[in-house]
């Protein structure tokens, strides 16, 4: 463990942070399923920022106090799976209070010979912040558990030549009713996440109204999620679950919208209105405005004469 004025902890190994938290030796030095109520240290300072090396796929339960999820506040009594990836800050502004559950570590070289090793990456979740965490149902918390308690079971049994790929596969398995589960949430959240889209297109629709697209330029993924208090891959995979569309492609409808507005009712030339939306150079713009409208500018501008 490695720590140095101001900063976070550091962890290398799964011995380490087991070491760290005063929980009993690893079972296996590259994989561990270990529960919440086996931390007998005082964990209040490593909580405040720390980082590992490590994939880690966190269940917590019964939380005395509320999480913050997005704009709003969730108790966790029905449990929530919470994902970082290796060389994530983790961190608690706020004491979150005392919980019950468990936290799987994966250290990617025990992945790495497998599919998995690449794919890994694809499930989007792991770039979530803390505070978009998968709250769960009784029926998939007892899919999660059974999950869980596989890979708990394999780890204390003898290893032997299979004992690797029976435990990859499950965390496979997790991961992908992790995907399913998130994408139920997406559509039963759809209160919270209407009130997320109708800030977008508030947030939007000022920057194009204002005069920041000529001081910043075009809006940026990263721009609009921080404006959200959300991450800007939960943004992207809530927008296409509804829309279809991911951020990126979202700025840019909402770029042509503005685009033709000002192409059918003002004066200004294609090069002015490119400047003004906060491109740099009127060749980036008409080539965007083509892709998505099926015309250049000046064609469309000639549609209304």
């Amino acid at each position: 463990m490695k720590k140095a004025t101001n900063q976070p902890y550091i962890f290398n190994s799964i011995s380490e942070l087991h070491q760290a938290l005063g929980l009993p030796k690893p079972l296996h030095p590259l994989v561990s399923l270990s529960n919440y109520a086996d931390i007998k240290t005082d964990t209040t300072e490593i909580a405040k920022g720390m980082m590992t090396n490590l994939y880690k796929i966190s269940y917590k339960k019964n939380f005395t106090g509320k999480a913050r999820y997005g704009q709003h506040y969730y108790d966790f009594n029905e449990g929530g799976l919470c994902f970082v990836s290796p060389n994530q800050l983790i961190s608690e502004a706020e004491p979150q209070g005392s919980y019950e559950g468990f936290t799987l570590m994966i250290h990617p070289d025990f992945i790495r010979n497998y599919p998995l090793g690449k794919t890994i990456k694809s499930y989007g979740f792991f770039s979530y912040s803390s505070n978009e965490a998968l709250h769960l149902s009784e029926r998939e918390k007892e899919i999660i558990m059974g999950v869980f308690k596989s890979i708990g079971e394999e780890l204390a049994s003898s290893i032997d030549q299979f004992s690797q790929d029976v435990i990859v596969s499950q965390i496979e398995l997790l991961l992908n009713y992790s995907n399913r589960f998130y994408n139920r949430q997406f559509i039963t959240r759809k209160a919270i996440n209407h009130d997320l889209l109708t800030k977008l297109e508030a947030l939007l629709a000022d920057y194009f109204d204002s005069q920041k697209p000529l001081t910043t330029g075009l809006p940026t993924v990263q721009y609009l999620s921080d404006q959200l208090n959300v991450s800007p891959r939960y943004l992207s995979d809530m927008l296409r679950m509804h829309t279809g569309q991911n951020t990126q492609q979202h700025i840019h409808t909402k770029l042509i919208e503005k685009a033709k507005e000002l192409l059918s009712t003002t004066n200004l030339s294609v090069a002015e209105i490119a400047y003004q939306l906060g491109f740099e150079y009127p060749q980036s713009f008409n080539k965007i405005f083509k892709r998505k409208a099926d015309v250049s500018p000046i064609e469309f501008r000639q549609s209304f004469n």
